[in-house]
Order: C-alpha cells, then structure tokens, then sequence
C-alpha cells in the first residue's frame, strides 16, 4: 500500500516532542488495553516514559511524516533483531503506515544479515497483530510479562519472521 506523500525519515532534534505527543496519543486509542490499565496514574506513568523516550534515546528511530506533520514512528532498541516500537497517530491509523514503517525495518535488518526479525505487541493489539502478520510476521509466544512503564502485567505476544 502507498500513502500519497508518506516520507520515512530519521528523527531529529526537532522531532522529539511530537515522538512523544503521537506515542502517548496512540497508546491511549488502542482498545488492547483493559480499564484497569488506564488509571490516572499508570496514564501519566506511560506518558513520562514517552516524554523520556522521546527526548533521551540514541537508538535507530524513524519517523513517518505527511506533509510536514509526523503522524507515526518506529524504533529498534535493544536486540539487533528488533522492532521495539511502531505508534501511529490515532488520526491516521488503518492507512498502512504501520506496515511501511515495519517494512522499513525489515529491509534494514536484511541488510544487516538479521536473521530472524521480531517484534512484540499486547495480546488483545488485533490490529497491530493483523498488520504485523501481514508482513510475514508469525505469533511464537503468549504469556503474561511485566510492563516496567506501566508497573502492571500485560497479556503479550511476540512474532518472528525469518529473513
């Protein structure tokens, strides 16, 4: 799928604050989340940690812009083989910017020599799952795991695709 205009660039210094701002908005429209995750206090937990994020991380971040305005971002922290985050503006999710900004990635893995991508996503994410499988991802995990951010246990699942 091509969206008309999408550019996929690296983040800049300028770029931090609408990182966090598209992150935390993202997060609080997915519908993965039970009520007992969205507690004022796990709300302005989360959103710390995108603010943080956004302002302090050195790892591989891109962001997804449209005309001017940055409308999604992913990132590579940690492993080599992966893709730590994908967050799309609630404004402009389900028009395949997910999808580019994986497969951004993925190429960048494949040139790498990666062998195996993986990538993680909570349990009851549907669309984030869909669009995950939709790149060749398959899921090889579920369980309970510990969200540091959150301070909470959040049902996950995590995909692999061999390169």
């Amino acid at each position: 799928m091509v969206v008309s205009g999408l550019i996929i660039r690296a983040m800049t210094e300028a770029d931090r604050d609408a990182v966090g701002l598209v992150g935390i908005r993202a997060w609080q429209s997915s519908s993965a989340f039970e009520d007992t995750y969205l507690d004022p206090v796990v709300i302005d937990r989360v959103r710390g940690e995108f603010e943080v994020f956004a302002r302090e991380t050195d790892c591989d971040v891109v962001v997804a812009e449209i005309d001017g305005m940055i409308v999604g971002w992913g990132a590579r922290a940690g492993e080599p083989d992966y893709i730590s985050d994908i967050w799309i503006d609630p404004d402009h999710q389900g028009r395949g910017i997910g999808r580019v900004l994986v497969e951004h990635f993925l190429d960048e893995m494949r040139s790498a020599h990666v062998q195996t991508a993986k990538i993680a996503t909570h349990a009851k994410n549907i669309n984030a799952i869909r669009v995950y499988e939709r790149c060749g991802f398959r899921v090889v995990w579920q369980g309970t795991q510990w969200s540091e951010s959150m301070k909470v246990e959040l049902q996950k699942v995590r995909l692999e695709k061999p390169l």
